[in-house]
């Protein structure tokens, strides 16, 4: 009787916070999402989309329940203080680096994500660069931008042909073996260094050799995709050192965070033509590029772009609604992100 009681004041409090619960979102969402969360709760929007300065944020969570912040919010131990009533950090992407779990586990804030909505879109980004650089796309156009092209000749603009390279994809989760499918299938040789071996039927479907030894993995292979995520171990994952360990004509693709890669060594090493291009989505310390990045050639920069599809976002959006949801009804939200080791 006694528990039952309990279970019935949990749910009357959720019940109530239901009805009065303040959302923060901390950037303009897809107009859909936003509509869909006016509907049912009390939000407070971004109208311009402009990033929150820190001072900002750290006053608008004050009273707070629920936070939707996105991945270029800094939510650290202060912010996260500041909302005295914060309950729920509800993340807009995947990775979750940039929020600070440990101090929302002793505050018993609960926190989401969005997974698996990113996989498809990300690999299809990764294709994208690979195939650039390798076909000297940027160079190949830019002879029709300046206006220089004088016609077609047997030496003009000479790529690299695909078939029979091969990837060492650093992660072999979702992302890496989406990835991995789609290389396979132009005939490059898969590759992958991770935590622990994919089972040997999925091996066998993607053709893929694990190496676990990532130093001599990367010494072997053409094109480096990296597909982990960034934690304290994976900081400089690819260090100087390892950097130094590329194939000349290599070429290193990252669309997971930047500070995986040492930036400055990455730029210095395709500066001086070390190794042979590199495609970057992401950056170690974005928005800020490194300007020998800008200097160097056969060289993809975009601007943080792998999932940036109405679709994706849409998607991402619907997973926080439902997240959302589901704790005010007093359930378990579906994508619960656990520290390391919980």
């Amino acid at each position: 009787m006694l528990e039952f009681n309990v279970i019935v004041n949990i749910r009357i409090k959720m019940q109530n916070l239901k009805k009065k619960a303040t959302i923060l979102i901390t950037r303009k969402l897809p107009e859909k999402i936003e509509k869909k969360l006016e509907n049912k709760y009390s939000v407070i929007l971004n109208k311009s989309d402009k990033k929150y300065s820190y001072k900002e944020l750290k006053k608008k969570i004050i009273g707070v329940d629920i936070l939707i912040p996105c991945v270029s919010d800094t939510i650290d131990a202060s912010i996260i203080k500041a909302g005295s009533k914060l309950k729920l950090i509800a993340n807009f992407g995947n990775g979750v680096d940039n929020l600070d779990l440990i101090t929302a586990k002793e505050r018993n804030i609960l926190v989401t994500n969005t997974p698996d909505v990113l996989t498809e879109d990300t690999a299809d980004l990764v294709l994208t660069m690979i195939l650039m650089i390798c076909r000297q796309i940027n160079t190949a156009q830019q002879k029709i931008m300046d206006r220089v092209w004088t016609g077609w000749g047997p030496s003009e603009t000479l790529g690299e042909k695909m078939e029979g390279k091969k990837v060492g994809i650093i992660g072999m989760g979702r992302i890496g073996i989406a990835v991995a499918k789609r290389l396979s299938v132009l005939g490059i040789n898969i590759n992958y260094h991770n935590r622990t071996k994919l089972k040997s039927n999925n091996e066998k479907i993607l053709k893929a050799k694990y190496w676990d030894s990532l130093d001599k993995m990367i010494g072997e292979m053409d094109i480096v995709s990296i597909h982990c995520p960034y934690t304290p171990e994976t900081f400089h994952l690819l260090s100087k050192n390892k950097i130094k360990l590329l194939k000349k004509n290599c070429i290193v693709i990252n669309t997971s965070r930047g500070e995986i890669i040492d930036e400055e060594a990455l730029a210095e090493a395709l500066l001086k033509k070390r190794i042979g291009g590199a495609g970057l989505d992401v950056f170690e310390h974005e928005p800020q590029i490194t300007q020998k990045l800008f200097e160097a050639e056969n060289v993809v920069l975009l601007p943080h772009i792998s999932s940036a599809t109405k679709e994706s976002r849409v998607a991402m959006g619907d997973r926080v609604f439902k997240n959302i949801d589901y704790f005010l009804q007093g359930k378990k939200p579906p994508d619960l992100v656990k520290k390391k080791n919980d």
